[in-house]
């Protein structure tokens, strides 16, 4: 390994070139930050080491490449970046965001590139040649970027486009990575104006320190098998990789090892070719919504699920992913089918899980062994590397879409509706799985069948979770299994429909459909015997079961007056939902329930019937007001606006403005009502009247 070289040095004569089994641009805003504040704090005449450059030089003889005039004219060299990649990009994008903080000074308006001087002898026009792009002199005049992707793909024509702000560039698809490439170039391009306008003259010091002082250990991999190997070891510096970008690498490199007898060379591009795309698919789908992204670990886990196994402990699924099934051992040691090894038993798995290795699944030549250091080695044919890839990319957009139904055009209304529905009772956890594979597989159903059974997952999970306060993981091997044998087409929607109603867990006769109400009785029963008897205040479906009330109240052609994600987004000093008695009752209020003693006032304030869902959920507006005036406000609040009162609010609000007065009756007969619509709602029955009256906990003697 050469001594440290600037970027000054490393820049001359090199092209650079994410590999297409590298990942996008992961840095993000702490990362960002530290690579800022490293440089601003570096003294003039101090060195920063950067780390390590690892390199991989290829040849280019394609005369049709882009870069080609520059390999043969000009002596320039081809390097696919091993390790190094998220300093690189982040310096080139760095690099963009500070020729446009000088562009768009109002004093360089009408000046060139070539006009503009950061320092008295150089110019925005070579900063640019030096370190982004060269154009080539001829009739054509396109530039080859120096530092880019092998691969056309959402980052490279974002960096080109978005960020070197090069023409024609047409609809480019939103990632994970390109959402990070914006924002490392806004946070730069934010730090330079205010330079300009605090100190113009440090950033002449920034441009040098970056470029003459941050330095480099070079180190170029000459044999293309130890690229892979060496990526992966690297895993560790920098920002570490997802299971995901791992996978990724995995499986391009398995591509290399098979030989020509094993597959011919048009198919060895076709697999890579594979899985770039889908690759590109997952983190399209995956970063769709730039606000809040998903995990690809969790995507990568729950496809394992659907498409492997039953359930996963921990990173059991990498483990499985990396040591067993995309093992190199498989391709170029593989073992004979015919030895048939039993794991060893591990003390700590239970008999179900073993019963659900299928080891024996010759069809798909899948390994679903628990102990994979026992498991025997198949040989892994290509073919299923890339039935495994198409799968991953056929299921990312129906993962994205198991989170932002509204965002899909492909899905009908009633289909967004049900997702959102699920979403919003905030268990769907161990079912998005099986949702994903239903979606997956949409033509083996109708949506009106599709719809159908996404309403009794959901009373299933309202019944046996919200009602019957079962473990919110109880179940799960069950269903994770079901996602599996649907989408290889053991099961269909009859079968996954069964499932859910003769579940052991469902704490109902599910012919008669009456509700062992005792669990949620004793639930509710812990939180009234506390000091401030929260009751159904403190149950954590509440929101959800008033929410679905208030839904039921309005019909389409009426407007909606109450929007679920307004109710996720309350403040300290706002609430959702209204104690109608308060929790702090005046005078007035103690007349209202003159025969109830005060300390049970508690089980009123708390009982299911006294909650109200708000339209505009401002605490603070109404208070501790009588019922006439929570009704019909007479006043104003501290800013001068009218308070709006129940007439005006939800339909829940207005629902109860029509009664009269609020005391203990009204309490008690709402209860009972909003008991009776629950039972509708969910299709079920409780054991009896008695047991109703009981939930609301207002006989208080008992």
């Amino acid at each position: 390994m050469d001594e440290p070289q600037s970027l000054d040095s490393l820049f001359k004569e090199k092209l650079f070139r994410i590999p297409d089994y590298q990942r996008g641009y992961a840095w993000q805003k702490n990362q960002l930050k530290d690579f800022w504040e490293d440089l601003i704090n570096l003294s003039s005449d101090r060195k920063h080491y950067t780390g390590v450059l690892t390199l991989n030089e290829v040849e280019n003889k394609d005369k049709t490449a882009n870069e080609y005039w520059l390999v043969e004219d000009y002596s320039y060299k081809v390097y696919h970046v091993v390790d190094g990649q998220q300093r690189l990009t982040t310096f080139v994008v760095f690099l963009q965001a500070f020729i446009d903080s000088f562009r768009e000074r109002e004093k360089n308006d009408d000046k060139t590139d070539k006009e503009i001087y950061v320092t008295e002898s150089l110019n925005l026009e070579e900063i640019a040649n030096k370190y982004l792009f060269r154009v080539k002199p001829s009739d054509v005049h396109y530039k080859t970027y120096k530092f880019g992707y092998t691969v056309d793909n959402p980052s490279y024509r974002y960096l080109k486009h978005k960020i070197f702000k090069e023409d024609g560039g047409g609809s480019i698809k939103d990632t994970f990575y390109t959402l990070n490439l914006e924002i490392a170039y806004q946070y730069f391009l934010g730090q330079f104006r205010k330079l300009h306008d605090d100190d113009s003259n440090k950033l002449q010091e920034i441009y040098k320190k970056l470029t003459k002082n941050f330095l480099f250990n070079e180190y170029v991999i000459k044999d293309e098998f130890d690229v892979f190997v060496a990526f992966e070891t690297m895993n560790n510096r920098g920002k570490k990789l997802s299971d995901l970008e791992l996978l990724k690498n995995r499986l391009i490199y398995l591509t290399t090892l098979y030989t020509d007898e094993q597959i011919e060379e048009d198919g060895r591009t076709i697999t890579r070719n594979a899985i770039n795309d889908a690759w590109k698919e997952i983190y399209h789908q995956l970063g769709r919504n730039s606000e809040q992204p998903l995990d690809d670990d969790e995507f990568l886990k729950a496809h394992w699920i659907m498409y492997f196994k039953s359930r996963s402990r921990g990173s059991e699924h990498v483990k499985f992913l990396l040591e067993s099934k995309f093992s190199p051992q498989n391709i170029y040691a593989p073992q004979e089918a015919e030895q048939k090894v039993v794991p060893e038993v591990n003390p700590e798995v239970s008999e179900e899980s073993l019963d659900e290795l299928d080891m024996d699944d010759t069809e798909n030549n899948e390994s679903n062994i628990e102990d994979i250091s026992n498991a025997p080695r198949k040989f892994l044919n290509p073919n299923e590397i890339k039935k495994y890839v198409d799968s991953l990319r056929d299921s990312a957009e129906h993962w994205f879409n198991s989170y932002y139904p509204y965002e899909s055009d492909k899905l009908t209304v009633e289909e967004k509706a049900a997702i959102d529905r699920l979403n919003r009772i905030n268990n769907m956890g161990y079912f998005r799985p099986l949702i994903m594979s239903i979606f997956k597989n949409s033509n083996k159903t109708t949506p009106e069948e599709r719809v159908q059974l996404m309403g009794q997952i959901e009373r299933f999970i309202f019944i046996v979770f919200r009602l019957g306060q079962v473990r919110s993981n109880s179940g799960e091997a069950e269903f994770y299994n079901a996602a599996r044998e649907y989408d290889k087409g053991i099961l269909n929607l009859e079968d996954i429909e069964r499932k859910l109603k003769d579940s052991d867990l469902l704490p109902l006769f599910e012919q008669s459909k009456i509700l062992r109400s005792e669990d949620f009785y004793n639930y509710l029963d812990k939180k009234f015997n506390t000091r401030k008897k929260k009751g159904f205040y403190s149950w954590p479906s509440l929101m959800y079961f008033l929410y679905e009330y208030e839904l039921s109240l309005y019909s389409p052609n009426q407007d909606k007056k109450v929007f679920w994600d307004n109710l996720l987004k309350t403040s300290r000093d706002k609430v959702s939902i209204e104690h109608i008695f308060p929790q702090t009752p005046t005078p007035t209020w103690k007349k209202a329930f003159a025969d109830i003693g005060e300390e049970e006032y508690g089980y009123y304030g708390g009982s299911i019937g006294n909650l109200l869902l708000l339209s505009q959920s401002i605490n603070s507006a109404l208070q501790n007001d009588s019922f006439d005036d929570k009704k019909n406000p007479k006043s104003h609040d501290s800013d001068g606006n009218s308070r709006r009162g129940y007439s005006k609010g939800s339909y829940s609000e207005m629902e109860v403005a029509k009664y009269d007065k609020w005391g203990p009756e009204e309490i008690k007969e709402r209860g009972l009502h909003l008991l009776a619509f629950m039972e509708e709602r969910w299709d079920f029955k409780f054991e009896s009247d008695e047991a109703k009256e009981k939930l609301l906990f207002l006989n208080i003697e008992e």
